[in-house]
């Protein structure tokens, strides 16, 4: 078992935070001259080929003996699950602003967590569950008056909502699937199979020429999320195996906070490309509670038995 380094997984935690706290931003400017399935593609395939790089120079590629129908077949389903994961989160972004795809984003972890009740036959903590109310009380307090903003609102649709949480849900499935697969496989070789499946599954939903016709901010934004996808799921990985699961998903939880500041000051400099969710205080401290129910829940996980 790797030796627990916490400065070293707080760091590493604290850089995934980030990159996935501003990673709404450059999708947006990538949206604005190709599609959500043009962007995932190229995010994929740039993903895949360091991945099967790395695995490759380490001579750690998986092993065919591995791939037996059943895992096969979960590889597959996961794969399809990550694929609308990201082309649904980037679809939203479409209907709604940054911080609010975030906020609700955060869903996802407190679904993975339900499905890991009903599925694996885990057991809440109070801690938890208290951190479950909380979070669900503060998304019913962010969308208590945003609702009727969304509606009259000429950037954001309560279209959006939907699309998310859609989003939300097939990430926590994505996460349920794999879960088996890592007694087999590394996380590494599980992310190469997905972003290989993934690209291949979004070859004939892709526009490749639109690459050609990128202005400089869209080439400069569409090579950030392909480099945020690597770096961010490398810090992501490699604070996984140095510090505790919980600690780590506890301060990636505090992603909306860098989505927002990332926001202000995008708003500074492009005014016209973005501008403020319209939230009322009420919305502010409903997006808080929601963030810190996600890391209530992260925190609550129980210890693993040690036989």
């Amino acid at each position: 078992m790797t030796e627990p380094r916490p400065v070293y997984g707080f760091v590493l935690a604290a850089i995934t935070a980030v990159l996935w706290g501003v990673l709404p931003l450059f999708l947006k400017i990538c949206l604005e001259v190709m599609d959500s399935m043009t962007i995932t593609a190229y995010r994929f395939l740039v993903a895949g080929l360091f991945v099967f790089a790395v695995l490759l120079t380490s001579r750690r590629l998986p092993v065919k003996a591995l791939l037996t129908p059943k895992t096969l077949g979960l590889i597959v389903f996961a794969s399809i699950m990550l694929v609308l994961n990201y082309t649904t989160n980037v679809i939203g972004l479409d209907y709604l602003n940054p911080e609010t795809v975030q906020v609700v984003m955060q869903l996802a972890p407190f679904l993975l967590m339900l499905g890991g009740v009903v599925i694996f036959k885990e057991r809440f903590t109070r801690f938890q569950t208290f951190g479950a109310v909380v979070l669900l009380s503060g998304m019913l307090m962010f969308f208590n008056e945003r609702i009727n903003a969304l509606t009259i609102s000429t950037t954001e649709s309560p279209v959006g909502l939907a699309i998310i949480i859609f989003a939300a849900t097939t990430w926590a499935i994505y996460a349920l699937a794999q879960k088996p697969l890592l007694r087999s496989f590394s996380a590494k070789q599980l992310t190469l199979f997905m972003y290989v499946l993934g690209f291949v599954i979004l070859i004939p939903l892709t526009d490749f020429s639109a690459i050609m016709h990128l202005q400089p901010i869209h080439i400069g934004a569409l090579i950030f999320c392909c480099i945020n996808t690597i770096i961010a799921y490398g810090a992501f990985t490699e604070a996984m195996e140095v510090w505790s699961a919980s600690k780590v998903s506890a301060i990636i939880a505090t992603a909306p906070i860098f989505t927002y500041l990332s926001v202000v000051v995008a708003i500074e400099i492009a005014p016209e490309r973005f501008e403020h969710s319209q939230m009322d205080e009420w919305a502010y401290f409903g997006a808080g509670l929601v963030i810190v129910g996600s890391i209530m829940c992260s925190l609550g996980k129980k210890k693993p038995k040690i036989n």
